[in-house]
């Protein structure tokens, strides 16, 4: 399967079931991906204008961040 292939079957999730895989896949390809340094240097502006998108501004994901206390549940 082609990652254009990939893209069109995600896009075409419900939204409940695109948080979900999200969730589920997330954590395991970040895993992965976090080994590559420049890889990180193009996922960083993504993630910005994720975050800009939402309206939430890079201080209030700190303070979120805070709060959750480093909590590593999430991870696999």
């Amino acid at each position: 399967m082609t990652v254009e292939e990939l893209k069109v079957a995600v896009m075409a999730l419900e939204p409940e079931q695109k948080k979900a895989f999200i969730l589920e896949t997330l954590p395991g390809m970040a895993k992965e991906a976090m080994q590559d340094p420049a890889f990180l240097t193009q996922l960083f502006p993504v993630f910005l204008g994720i975050l800009k998108e939402s309206g939430m501004d890079l201080q209030q994901l700190l303070q979120f961040a805070t709060m959750m206390g480093g909590d590593n549940s999430q991870k696999g």
